[in-house]
């Protein structure tokens, strides 16, 4: 049994910190976190490899921990309950690696593993209504929101047919050897596959609106503002420096690095980015919101993705 949640309590074997889009670097602090002390626990059969989870978590006193204003009830004759926020989650309904991923329904899960209906909002009182016919089994691609940071769940077996770390390293080094240039600088691109806070001659840049990656250069740039013309199609509108999705468990497929996630400008194949731009993410009290899966960011624009559109190979 492993457990999940914000206490630093002996019990908790994975301390979750509420996710920040965007900050890499810890300069934010969440002051009042809204995921549980003992926000979940996930339990694995060592011989049939079946993995479940469960909300709530034992405390020191090996006592099943929920606060004061949880949801409880009876079921045949045993106490069962959600946590205060609720843990959530969503079941790929195809399979996750493959090329064929798509988004599922978002369930709440009991303390007992009962699946259940979203409530009205994440904290109400009243349970939703049971599903009878799901399960609280992971299964590859499930995952699992804590109100404050949301777990992807990925099987050894799925993780055998995604792309390594290697291989994703390897396709960045082939992008750059086509040696891009920028346009309008006529200086080679290097794509990096690590986000850097300092801005070089060399460090791409993607124009949201059009997808044309081009060097830093200020033609175009309108002062005091983020709006840039693209001396390519000259559309006007935001540029932010190109950035390589390194992690590869968030990848549904081995395509190459195509897009890239609006505004953050993480690079990922046209499968992944479609896929993430679908799901809906759970944020605040009653809402859902498409993010990219390396920073949290949340996506802006429809669809909340650009094809990149390289000037290579011109030697």
């Amino acid at each position: 049994m492993f457990q999940i949640g914000r206490s630093s309590e002996a019990p908790i074997d994975f301390v979750v910190m509420d996710t920040i889009p965007g900050d890499k670097h810890g300069e934010m602090k969440v002051t009042q976190s809204t995921i549980s002390r003992f926000a979940c626990r996930i339990i694995a059969h060592r011989t049939t490899r079946v993995t479940q989870v469960y909300a709530a978590g034992f405390d020191s006193s090996r006592n099943i921990f929920l606060g004061e204003k949880a949801t409880k009830w009876q079921n045949n004759g045993e106490i069962d309950g959600l946590t205060t926020n609720g843990v959530l989650i969503m079941h790929p309904p195809n399979q996750f690696c493959g090329g064929e991923a798509t988004p599922g329904i978002w369930r709440e899960v009991s303390v007992g593993g009962g699946v259940y209906a979203l409530r009205e909002s994440r904290s109400a009182p009243q349970r939703g209504i049971q599903i009878e016919d799901e399960t609280h089994i992971l299964k590859d691609g499930t995952l699992i929101d804590l109100c404050g940071a949301t777990l992807l769940w990925r099987s050894a077996e799925g993780l055998g047919k995604s792309p390594t770390k290697r291989h994703l390293e390897q396709m960045v080094d082939e992008l750059n050897a086509g040696r891009p240039q920028c346009p309008v600088g006529l200086n080679t691109l290097v794509i990096p596959r690590k986000a850097t806070l300092t801005a070089t001659e060399k460090q791409p840049v993607v124009y949201l609106n059009c997808g044309h990656v081009q060097g830093l250069h200020e033609w175009g740039h309108e002062k005091d503002s983020n709006s840039h013309t693209c001396p390519m199609c000259l559309k006007v509108g935001p540029v932010v420096k190109l950035c390589m999705g390194i992690e590869p468990a968030f990848y549904v497929d081995s395509g190459y690095p195509t897009f890239c996630f609006n505004p953050c400008g993480h690079m990922a194949s046209e499968k992944t980015v479609r896929y993430w731009a679908a799901v809906p993410i759970p944020h605040g009290t009653n809402g859902f919101h498409a993010a990219c899966p390396f920073c949290a960011s949340p996506l802006e624009g429809d669809p909340g993705f650009v094809r990149l559109i390289f000037q290579d190979n011109c030697d």
